[in-house]
């Protein structure tokens, strides 16, 4: 955008919502962690004419927020600041913080002469969605968000534990999946997440409970702009997260935060428009397994699946979701309307023909999902490859597992991939690795308590 037209976006903001006093000023590091600056209410115009500093090390942090000094973007370049500038759009109240006196804006890192900064996960999307320009086709995509809600009191082992119902008080033990009796004990948190989505113009679309006990499901609808809804996932979890406190729980995205329960998953439909409106995956002839391109698509999702799962697993939790019978895929597979494969073909009109990719956690960074699966499908159909026969029946009885549940083995088949380097940036592809070495190798480093309790007297 403009600086003109930044600069009126602020000002008219400004005028709408006279009481708020502070901005958010917050961008997404490789965790898909928000991190950022705060600024008062007479600094947002500045903001929006000049941008903010941030250092470049910002996509160098692991999950503590300690800077890998191994990605290249630490003290070896000075900790140097590059520019980060507003996301047209994403100025938005937060209604459910300091009662509703409070904003957030997103932005996006550029280096100092306005090139994008390549280690910006929002930048490496940009750079995938416009090779796919290059074809004449968008991407229509939709995200479905898992997650759990627990009690923000731990368990006498000090673990976590699910919350109590607002409705009956009693804690949820039981699974209840897609119990509506579950919704309404839950109503008042889900209203208020359905409220404030409203107010920040996130396209809500479902929320159902899921297969576990404090477990639910919220859905965004389809959207022809893969980076609006790769914004969208991102400020959701905020959101849920900030609804959450203050109704006494907690939100976590947490892949597997209980180890004898069903993980959170982040599934992902999508389809491809031409140039004339057209779904390339939907048939003529109506057949439910789409056109060719659509098999294309998913054969370069299965090729490449292996590679990515260092993007669809980022740390060593989300590698406790892949476990069998527990509704995770466990090896590169598709089918029709058959959620026991890796990528499914949802049933319905020919005419919203599209691909459900259901392999990744919640953990993940939305941003570096979607460039992942796009450029796998870029790379099927630019080779004209071919998936197979679908899977009818259940996947997890015909076929072995072999998507890797080994962070270390992850890791080395994404970097030995020229195809995901090329596709999503060499540089992006080193500073990701790296950092995530990096921090297994602290992880490590720490004991325990289940190793103690079997290993220390007995072996």
């Amino acid at each position: 955008m403009t600086a003109a037209t930044a600069r009126n976006e602020a000002r008219a903001f400004l005028e709408r919502h006279p009481d708020i006093e502070t901005f958010d000023l917050l961008i997404s590091d490789l965790n898909g962690v928000l991190r950022g600056k705060r600024i008062p209410r007479d600094n947002l115009i500045k903001a929006y004419k000049n941008g903010i500093n941030l250092p470049a090390s910002l996509f160098a942090l692991d999950i503590n927020g300690n800077t890998i000094e191994e990605t290249g973007l630490g003290l070896s370049i000075g900790d140097s600041d590059r520019v980060c500038r507003p996301i047209a759009g994403s100025l938005m109240p937060t209604p459910w913080l300091r009662d509703g006196r409070q904003a957030q804006l997103l932005m996006t890192m550029e280096e100092l002469d306005g090139e994008p900064f390549f280690a910006d996960p929002r930048q490496v999307l940009r750079h995938v969605l416009k090779d796919i320009a290059t074809l004449g086709l968008t991407p229509v995509v939709a995200l479905e968000l898992e997650f759990y809600l627990v009690d923000r009191r731990r368990d006498d082992s000090g673990l976590a534990q699910p919350p109590c119902s607002p409705g009956t008080g009693e804690r949820a033990t039981q699974s209840q999946l897609y119990s509506i009796s579950e919704l309404d004990e839950y109503a008042d948190f889900l209203e208020e997440i359905q409220q404030a989505a409203q107010e920040q113009s996130l396209p809500l679309d479902t929320a159902l409970k899921e297969c576990a006990p404090g477990q639910f499901e919220i859905n965004l609808i389809h959207c022809d702009d893969a980076l609006r809804a790769a914004d969208s996932a991102v400020l959701l979890k905020r959101l849920i997260k900030g609804v959450a406190l203050n109704h006494g729980f907690e939100a976590t995205f947490m892949a597997k935060p209980y180890g004898n329960e069903a993980g959170s998953g982040a599934h992902v439909h999508i389809s491809l428009v031409d140039d004339a409106g057209r779904n390339i995956f939907a048939s003529d002839d109506e057949d439910p397994l789409g056109t060719p391109r659509l098999r294309q698509a998913i054969a370069g999702l299965l090729e490449l699946m292996p590679a990515s799962m260092a993007i669809f697993a980022p740390n060593m939790n989300s590698f406790r979701r892949f476990q069998p019978g527990l509704y995770v895929p466990m090896t590169p597979s598709w089918g029709y309307d058959n959620r026991s494969v890796a990528v499914r073909i949802p049933s319905g009109p020919n005419a919203a023909r599209r691909i459900e990719h259901r392999v990744a956690g919640a953990d993940v960074n939305p941003y570096l999902l979607l460039a992942t699966l796009l450029a796998s499908v870029r790379h099927g159909l630019d080779r004209h490859l071919d998936p197979g026969e679908p899977i009818e029946g259940n996947a997890y009885e015909q076929l072995e597992p072999t998507l890797t549940n080994s962070w270390q083995k992850a890791l080395d088949l994404f970097a030995d991939s020229e195809i995901l380097a090329e596709a999503l940036g060499r540089g992006f592809h080193h500073v990701y690795r790296t950092n995530r070495l990096a921090e297994r190798a602290q992880a490590m480093q720490t004991v325990s308590p289940l190793e103690y309790d079997w290993y220390l007297r007995h072996v």
